[in-house]
């Protein structure tokens, strides 16, 4: 039956369980109703989760908006597996073979064998470029006379896309996604002319300029030249993917994404894509062209009482879209015999690699690709397919139609729901459009984390501080939210450790078999609980009840990390006297638990019984001598600190910090080691000091803020007689050294300008007034030296000499202030 162009048709909800088995009451946004609808497995029995993900199309770097595809698919597998316990079998595609990937692999291979055939700019490389630049101008740039020069072309763009350099439609409204292709092309053909105006010149080699002009000859050779490429050597397409494959696998694992359990790719799966067409060829949902190719046949799908775009109805009648997942290189055929059938094996032309079939030799379409792969290794029916947003349709509702078509019984209506739940990744957008690599707006991967940009973590909370099924813009609020939240967990962490690694000096604490038990928990077993304690522990049972119902609530993350927030932010008003080791460590194991969840600690596992993420301690090599060395810092600035000051007998403490011989020191903790000895000479020089106690608090603060910091370890000095805390240096704490030591540049920039001021103010008064105005401007001058005549010797009018007269009264006090100064 014809779906509703608006209307959805009705979900079939999974068999229920019987009621020896309890499920978590999880409830996910099925992009199948448009709607949240409760979660059961089709084994629920044993509670796993069939779930397949589109994987990357391999012939380009991954870029952010991939990240966010696949790190929020990977937070949700994440939450799935060891949250609410399901055992997730986990299968993502390679689209190692399609339009794209073809038209590139050509494209590269006709470019090399151009440069190959051209070592120097002359002039065959001139008018090829000149001639793909008009082609390139004439089909994504018509207001511009693609025949003119380069400055000319240059000027054309910006008068006649003037809107969409502003950032607005042509017709002045909004932009959108076709705005930012319009922009990307104006930068490829300004990038190009810029070049071709160089090599007329000769100010530009030949490599700088195929650089700056691929991006016009690529499309340009392939036309002219693509048809001629022998397809049968794979090698030209093959060594494109596999090096972006592995790409790929390395930009994901530096994202901490786990690998899935099965990987499938399309050019491994050639006969089995083959017989998946033929079956719904034969189950009479397919007919095949004259040139061999096999179209879906939509009609005839929906005459069988069956359902197409179950996703998106609204939009089987929007050709643009429908085009576009047909690919590049397929060309309309009016043999279809409806216009949004499309094509599930498509013969091959030349230039193009193809495989046996019934039909001729030919390659699969893109939509068969994932139906074949996904029933062949997760069957009939699958809880879970997901995939980015722009998947749905006709992408997904493609797949979702010709899999039905595979599996329903010939001659029979299909009841058949191949998939139960389908979840859509939202995109990642930059200045409103969606971040692509057809619109060449993106980031990729290994530059955002090579420049420092972001951090795998960083990354991971941007996107966790979002609904995994909305878009998420990227701005600088998104990205200090993100920091805050870091930098808030960070510094829980590193507290939560201190107190409950080395709280001895709690309260006056004991040491008991070289465990460190505090006062306060002594106390705390005498007579029970403190206020402090009650109210952490109904923090932690209202978080824990709160973030349960938030994952329930179809993953939603960003209500998780408000939670984990709220209770880090009730802990940190606590007072920390009146907590126990005991409690602190169950509060930070909890958040621990879900930081190592959420995937935001490497290999960390939820179940470990640890405190914090990695960044929270200083390097195991430096613990043997850092902590002594804080150790002997601490009680040196308490005693220089105190009435009585430091004695010449205190400063023995140092020969506490007796080093090794350095030969046995290990490698990397040479530079502690050093730090510590140096810290001790220096004490130890200071026995002739006349000011002992300012002298050591001077090597005190030395020895924080730069000899430790530079190490990137810090002393964090606290009230009271409580320890430095010792801790990484953090992001949070250079951002705030940072803006001090700015904040100090200006006070001393302003210190320095009010002086010079002053000084300038001052120097003024050195000319005396009487000669002030003794210049050839004026003939002549009263007693005073008061200007009378000008020049010409004729006399000033009243009303400039009482301005004059004015400027010579506030020089005589200017004067005299000098002569009193001066003497």
């Amino acid at each position: 039956m014809a779906t509703s162009t608006r209307q959805q048709p009705a979900w079939v909800a999974p068999r229920q369980p019987d009621g020896s088995i309890h499920l978590p009451p999880l409830n996910i946004w099925n992009s199948l109703t448009r709607s949240k609808t409760a979660f059961v497995p089709i084994n629920w029995e044993s509670k796993v989760v069939k779930w397949y993900v589109c994987g990357p199309t391999v012939y380009n770097d991954a870029h952010l908006g991939h990240a966010r595809n696949y790190v929020t698919t990977d937070i949700v597998r994440r939450i799935m597996r060891d949250f609410f316990g399901y055992k997730v079998n986990f299968v993502m595609n390679i689209t190692d073979l399609d339009d794209k990937i073809i038209l590139r692999g050509r494209q590269q291979h006709l470019l090399e064998r151009f440069v190959s055939d051209n070592t120097s700019l002359n002039d065959t490389v001139l008018n090829t470029t000149r001639a793909a630049l008009q082609t390139y101008i004439t089909k994504n740039l018509p207001l511009i006379d693609s025949k003119a020069g380069p400055s000319a072309v240059r000027a054309e763009v910006t008068e006649r896309y003037k809107p969409i350099l502003d950032g607005r439609s042509l017709d002045g409204g909004p932009a959108g996604d076709k705005e930012a292709k319009v922009k990307m092309h104006i930068k490829t053909v300004q990038i190009a002319t810029k070049a071709l105006e160089s090599a007329e010149t000769n100010s530009i080699m030949i490599n700088p300029f195929l650089l700056e002009t691929q991006d016009i000859l690529l499309p340009y050779l392939d036309a002219e030249y693509g048809s001629s490429v022998d397809a049968n050597d794979h090698s030209i397409f093959t060594k494109l993917t596999q090096m972006y494959e592995t790409r790929f696998t390395e930009d994901m694992r530096a994202l901490n994404c786990l690998d899935p359990d099965e990987i499938t790719r399309v050019t491994e799966y050639g006969q089995q894509i083959v017989d998946f067409v033929k079956k719904i060829q034969d189950n009479g949902f397919a007919y095949v062209t004259s040139d061999g190719s096999v179209y879906f046949d939509i009609k005839a799908f929906e005459a069988a009482q069956n359902h197409y775009a179950r996703l998106e109805p609204w939009n089987r009648n929007d050709f643009d879209l429908i085009a576009d997942g047909e690919g590049a290189l397929t060309k309309e055929t009016s043999e279809k015999r409806s216009k949004p059938d499309f094509a599930l094996w498509k013969s091959s032309k030349p230039g193009e690699p193809s495989w046996p079939s019934p039909w001729g030799r030919g390659r699969p379409g893109w939509h068969i690709e994932c139906s074949a792969m996904a029933s062949d290794k997760l069957g009939g029916q699958m809880d879970i397919h997901s995939g980015g947003i722009d998947l749905a349709f006709p992408h997904h509702d493609n797949e979702l139609a010709q899999s039905e078509a595979y599996w329903t019984q010939k001659n029979k209506p299909c009841d058949h729901q191949w998939v139960n739940y389908f979840m859509h990744m939202g995109h990642l957008s930059i200045q409103g459009s969606k971040m692509s690599k057809s619109l060449k707006n993106f980031i990729t991967i290994r530059e955002a984390l090579d420049r420092g940009e972001w951090t795998p973590r960083g990354l991971r909370i941007v996107f966790l501080l979002g609904n995994w099924k909305d878009g998420i813009e990227i701005t600088e609020d998104m990205v200090k939210a993100g920091s805050a939240w870091e930098d808030k967990v960070n510094n829980f962490f590193i507290k939560a450790k201190d107190i409950v690694e080395n709280h001895s000096h709690i309260n006056g604490g004991v040491q008991l078999n070289g465990s460190s038990i505090s006062g306060r928990d002594v106390h705390q077993a005498r007579n029970g609980p403190s206020v402090a304690e009650h109210e952490l522990a109904n923090a932690l049972d209202k978080a824990q009840k709160e973030l349960y119902g938030a994952l329930c609530d179809s993953f939603n993350t960003p209500l998780a990390m408000a939670t984990i927030s709220e209770l880090i932010s009730i802990f940190n008003g606590l007072d920390k006297s009146g907590l126990s080791a005991k409690s602190v460590g169950a509060t930070a194991k909890w958040v621990t638990s879900l930081v190592n969840i959420f995937g935001l600690n490497g290999l960390g596992s939820p179940d470990e019984d640890t405190i914090g993420w990695s960044g929270v301690s200083i390097p195991e090599a430096a613990k043997p001598y850092i902590y002594p060395l804080a150790t002997v810092r601490d009680e040196l600035r308490r005693k220089a600190r105190s009435a009585e000051g430091l004695s010449l007998h205190d400063l023995d403490i140092v020969k506490q910090l007796k080093l090794v011989n350095p030969g046995a020191v290990q490698k990397q903790a040479g530079p502690f080691v050093t730090v510590a000895d140096n810290f001790a000479q220096d004490i130890g020089a200071l026995r002739n000091s006349q000011s002992l106690s300012k002298d050591v608090l001077q090597l005190c603060d030395r020895l924080r803020n730069v000899d430790l910091w530079d190490q990137g370890i810090y002393l964090e000095d606290r009230d009271g007689n409580q320890p430095a805390l010792v801790r990484p240096v953090t992001k949070e704490l250079l951002t705030a050294r940072q803006e001090k030591e700015e904040k100090d540049r200006q006070k001393q920039r302003a210190k320095e300008d009010s002086q010079k001021e002053a000084a300038a103010k001052a120097d003024q008064g050195r000319q005396s007034h009487t000669d002030m105005f003794r210049t050839p401007e004026y003939s002549a001058w009263d007693d005073d030296g008061i200007p009378i005549r000008d020049t010409d010797g004729e006399e000033l009018p009243k009303s400039r000499i009482k301005k004059l007269k004015k400027d010579w009264e506030r020089q005589k006090k200017l004067h005299e202030k000098w002569v009193t100064a001066n003497g």
